[in-house]
């Protein structure tokens, strides 16, 4: 086996899941020169909630913060998550929109864009293959992972042939809700692996508990590429820790040999900025717990996140766990979507008005 590659994902997921994508452009900015140094096999740092979030909380634009990031990174590639047909919103868009909209992203200086549908319907996601192959950049699909009785290994299977067929570069296993268990990954990589030779990646999240147990398994099943966050925007909703699994793996067969050092100067750089969200409540002990019964609720780091908000300013986060366990019955009434943007959102939405007005489905 070859050595591991790491996506490092604290620029996007990682404060996606744990601060509701909240960092700033300034505060993001410092420490790019000392993270290019790691040797991180990329970097996510746009797209998922990171366009919506510049815009409506932050007073940024997010173009600019993608021009800013790649002036400093030289060394490392650039990644960013798109939804496909529905680019970064809450809605389809026409073919040249999405076409012009991923031109521009890997105009400015994306290598890898991932992309995925909510349901994991490969219509919704030729055009970008197609854009994004054609301007000379990486394409990475990824299957939203989710568990019901249609959603088989089998279905999984003929998912990853199709992806490969339209055009994929790499695929990826986007356990968005941390639910994968380490066994059930181990068989789903290994079944993947004899029916494609593309480059696999494991995206997950340590909400249940089991995050750093799915993703060493992984690493013993042959996964090419795992996605991790810096420590202190690791862990709960968020990925495992960076340095963590370099640690874990040091020495192996497997060693990533990223810069421990740099790791080290990344990690105290964002324990500083990490104390302000902290402070003024932004980063809720709850997201740092580990709740197994996410298991069953099947909600994603990022959704967990922006859900304490907005029952936080609904004041009613004595709640919260009522309209977690509603989540599951809702998902189940609309015949069990992935919850993944936009899904999650919807789903996640009316869980809460049918817990919040005391009558299921009174407000839709």
């Amino acid at each position: 086996m070859t050595k591991l590659k790491i996506t490092e994902t604290s620029l996007r997921d990682g404060h996606q899941s744990l601060i509701a994508t909240r960092l700033t452009t300034d505060e993001i900015l410092p420490v790019l020169s000392e993270m290019d140094k790691a040797g991180y096999y990329s970097m996510e740092v746009w797209g998922g909630a990171t366009f919506d979030t510049c815009l409506r909380y932050l007073n940024e634009d997010p173009w600019e913060r993608l021009r800013k990031i790649r002036a400093y990174i030289k060394n490392t590639k650039l990644q960013m998550l798109s939804r496909g047909q529905n680019i970064l919103g809450y809605k389809n868009y026409p073919d040249d929109i999405v076409e012009k909209f991923h031109k521009n992203a890997i105009y400015e200086g994306i290598d890898i864009v991932r992309v995925f549908d909510a349901l994991n319907d490969i219509r919704n996601l030729r055009k970008t293959i197609e854009t994004v192959k054609a301007e000379g950049a990486h394409c990475q699909c990824a299957i939203s992972y989710t568990t019901s009785p249609v959603h088989t290994k089998d279905y999984y299977l003929k998912l990853i042939k199709d992806f490969e067929n339209a055009g994929a570069d790499s695929i990826c296993i986007k356990d968005m809700s941390g639910i994968l268990l380490p066994f059930d990954a181990y068989e789903l990589i290994k079944a993947i692996k004899k029916v494609t030779k593309l480059p696999l990646e494991l995206h997950t999240h340590c909400t249940g508990g089991i995050g750093e147990m799915t993703m060493l398994t992984a690493v013993e099943a042959g996964i090419d590429i795992v996605d991790t966050a810096i420590s202190p925007l690791s862990s709960g909703t968020s990925q495992p820790a960076t340095e963590s699994l370099c640690l874990a793996l040091r020495g192996t067969e497997r060693d990533p040999e990223l810069n421990l050092n740099s790791l080290n100067d990344i990690a105290d750089y964002f324990k500083d900025v990490m104390k302000k969200y902290e402070e003024n409540g932004t980063l809720n002990v709850k997201v740092l717990m580990t709740d197994p019964k996410a298991l069953i609720y099947q909600i994603p780091g990022g959704m967990l996140s922006n859900l304490l908000v907005q029952m936080k300013s609904l004041n009613a986060l004595d709640k919260y766990q009522e309209v977690l366990e509603e989540v599951p019955r809702v998902r189940k009434d609309l015949g069990y979507p992935p919850l993944v943007t936009p899904l999650s959102q919807m789903v996640g939405a009316q869980a809460v008005f049918n817990v919040v007005s005391g009558k299921r489905y009174n407000i839709i």
